[in-house]
């Protein structure tokens, strides 16, 4: 892969690997730099994360109108601090810390979308239309998440209240999106 970097002499190639062959044993590092099984809990969390956030993008790309867009892009980046966090299991980094305000946003935002559009008072089978359907995809990736994090904090693991309130927000917003995207993104 080749990318350019700017210099005072214009640009120059850097050439970047997205290999390290580090992780061909089976372990990983973790921010702190403390190698790990990529079977453990934490790897396994923080990659759910990561999976929620590429079905997040999915969701972004099938999608055209901007204020879901807008929504979807800001939750990514929030999963990116939470699993980074949840990486470093450290107060040390303050910006690895996902703030209150964030669950507040999502609930914010779920009273508005539920507003526009009233939540059905029954099951629903997901795929109403494209970007619902990655939504509810993502949901479902949100949940195991979340599962993963009470595991992590059962096995003595620092997790804090701020990161599990938020999982579990999360995926109540992401239920609602899907169904205010099934409705405003036809």
């Amino acid at each position: 892969m080749w990318t350019n970097r700017r210099g005072t002499c214009g640009v120059v190639p850097v050439t970047i690997f997205t290999f390290s062959k580090k992780g061909d044993g089976g372990e990983t590092s973790l921010l702190s730099g403390e190698r790990v099984s990529k079977g453990s809990l934490r790897p396994e969390t923080y990659g759910t994360l990561d999976e929620a956030g590429a079905a997040l993008g999915l969701a972004k790309a099938l999608c055209t109108h901007r204020r879901i867009r807008e929504m979807i892009e800001t939750v990514q980046s929030d999963l990116l601090v939470l699993g980074a966090e949840l990486a470093c299991e450290s107060e040390a980094r303050k910006e690895w810390l996902l703030e209150r305000e964030r669950i507040v946003r999502l609930e914010s935002w779920i009273e508005e979308l539920q507003q526009e559009v009233p939540l059905p008072r029954k099951f629903v089978l997901a795929g109403e239309n494209p970007v619902s359907a990655a939504l509810d995809l993502a949901r479902t990736i949100v949940r195991r998440a979340e599962r993963r994090a009470a595991a992590l904090k059962e096995e003595g693991f620092r997790v804090r209240a701020e990161a599990s309130s938020y999982l579990n927000r999360l995926a109540d917003f992401l239920f609602t999106l899907a169904r205010y995207a099934a409705e405003k993104a036809k």
